[in-house]
């Protein structure tokens, strides 16, 4: 049984939206062991949300099962890591009171109830503002009149307040900061647009400031705290974990997805595909206007990031084919969940490149970018389309790109260069299906390297790693020549036929959308 130095590995735990992942790497940057642990968001009270227990949980579960792995691997236990990184879902909003009480259950980004907040503080900062920012989450709740916006004392994002219960330190890495509140060409928070907003708290008659509320911000590279001995106790509570272990800055979901992708540096974007969807192309120079699609973030290092969010990708598509596999159950065939999408998938591809006009909408949950409070999943067709199962889940696939590629056409049409994008997260798994349709529906080439699969919790750990041995060299420099120099990738470039094709499903998607508009009650 080989060996390892854990003092010469590096942890990195990603909460995403139904997996909590833990993976340890070595300082050859390959995968020793990993650990998850699967969870749902709960629609409590109009309100996406999980319970602080549930946090708790799923934080021991996936390290318990790490350490497991690491165990049965190496048959050591693990009681020290070189350093440690905590991700999360970007966003969101945890309010605290001066004891440390969560004053609301946390309100994750999948709510789209905050968009009079979103477009007030637009139009306050001359600056987008999301709905999904934790900005909006507490402007609306002052602007709803809110009793805990009284006792607030401070506010975090999912990532910020489990490095903070780990580490006793109240920091943001730059990425993660980005979307709480804009930042500067500093890689801190606005200046004018923090004292922009102090006049609304003062004309509210409220006494706290929100420099003073939101978390100090760190960029990639910065050491931000070590781990506790109560942090060591909650992390591995059979107590074999010794404290003392360094963390770098908490991250989100997207600065971990750049990282894990080799996209930091300009004209370089990913495209991550999991619950919601998302791009992000790394600007070489600011876009013009303010655009409703499009959100301003940073890299880990503080580069700007045009970044395209849509709230649903996956999830129905997940539904229909577990639809399948009961019916292949029915049949007396048991199908795995791989195998099932393999299968459903491959079939996909000999579909019309229009998908012979049937349409598909995946609006489980509300879409802001559309200003949809609340989503129906849809499917309709012409008489005349070819519907056949090839089309039907083509067209599904094609609905998980469809509004990413309204928004990357408004950045397109300002002359923004990419070099490349890269394809992660699970849609890309089976070869060959998702990868080719994205490169359609973008024009442009979509890797997808060897190590997509490892996603956000790696990408995690790359940053703790790089915290430890970068040794002042820049962040994409280091990713470039000592992580991805010899990863393997493969290439899928955009076919005449398949553009043709998705833009003809784009011009009747498009005139479908007030069929979606109705049924979801929006004028």
């Amino acid at each position: 049984m080989s060996k390892i130095n854990t003092e010469k590995t590096y942890l990195g735990i990603e909460f995403g939206s139904t997996r909590i992942k833990a993976v340890l790497i070595d300082d050859g940057f390959s995968v020793l062991a990993s650990g998850a642990y699967g969870w749902e968001n709960k629609l409590e009270n109009g309100y996406w949300t999980y319970s602080l227990d549930d946090i708790i949980k799923g934080l021991q579960g996936a390290y318990a099962e790490l350490a497991s792995d690491v165990k049965e691997k190496f048959g050591e236990t693990l009681t020290t890591i070189g350093a440690i990184g905590i991700s999360a879902m970007m966003h969101g909003y945890m309010p605290f009171s001066s004891t440390g009480e969560l004053l609301v259950p946390f309100r994750t980004w999948r709510n789209s109830t905050t968009g009079k907040a979103a477009e007030k503080l637009t139009k306050l900062f001359d600056f987008k503002i999301p709905q999904r920012w934790s900005i909006a989450h507490l402007y609306q709740a002052m602007l709803d009149r809110e009793h805990h916006v009284v006792e607030l004392d401070y506010i975090t994002t999912l990532a910020v307040y489990v490095h903070y219960m780990l580490t006793g330190v109240r920091a943001a890495g730059m990425g993660e900061a980005s979307g709480m509140f804009p930042l500067d060409d500093e890689g801190q928070y606005d200046s004018e647009m923090l004292d922009k907003f102090d006049k609304e708290i003062k004309a509210a008659g409220y006494s706290w400031d929100i420099r003073a509320v939101l978390p100090e911000v760190k960029a990639a590279g910065e050491s931000c705290g070590c781990l506790t001995e109560n942090g060591a106790k909650l992390l591995d509570p059979s107590g074999n974990l010794k404290s003392g272990i360094p963390f770098c800055p908490p991250e989100g979901d997207a600065g971990t997805g750049m990282t894990a992708t080799d996209s930091v540096l300009p004209r370089t974007g990913n495209v991550s595909a999991g619950t919601s969807i998302f791009s992000m192309l790394v600007l070489e120079h600011e876009l013009n206007g303010i655009y409703d699609d499009i959100d301003i973030v940073v890299t880990p290092d503080g580069r700007p990031v045009a970044m395209v969010h849509c709230n649903n990708c996956c999830s129905e598509l997940d539904a229909w084919v577990k639809l399948f596999g009961e019916f292949t159950a029915l049949t007396g065939r048991e199908m795995s969940a791989g195998e099932l999408y393999e299968l459903l998938y491959k079939n996909a591809m000999n579909g019309d490149t229009d998908c012979g006009g049937v349409l598909a909408y995946n609006f489980l949950s509300g879409e802001p970018t559309l200003n949809m409070d609340e989503g129906r999943p849809m499917y309709f067709r012409r008489p005349d389309s070819n519907f056949n199962l090839a089309n039907f889940i083509r067209a599904e696939l094609y609905s998980a790109f469809a509004l990413l590629k309204m928004g990357m056409d408004i950045i397109f049409e300002q002359g923004v260069p990419a070099d490349r994008f890269t394809g992660h997260g699970g849609l890309f798994k089976v070869k060959g299906a998702a990868q080719q349709l994205l490169a359609d529906a973008l024009n442009a080439p979509v890797s997808v390297t060897e190590t997509a699969g490892e996603g956000g919790a790696w990408g995690m750990a790359l940053l703790a790693a790089y915290m430890q041995l970068g040794e002042g060299t820049g962040l994409a420099e280091w990713l470039s020549k000592n992580v991805f120099a010899d990863v393997e990738s493969s290439v899928a470039v955009p076919d005449p036929a398949g553009v043709k094709g998705f833009s003809r499903f784009m011009f009747d998607y498009r005139r479908g959308l007030s069929a979606q508009f109705a049924a979801a009650g929006r004028n």
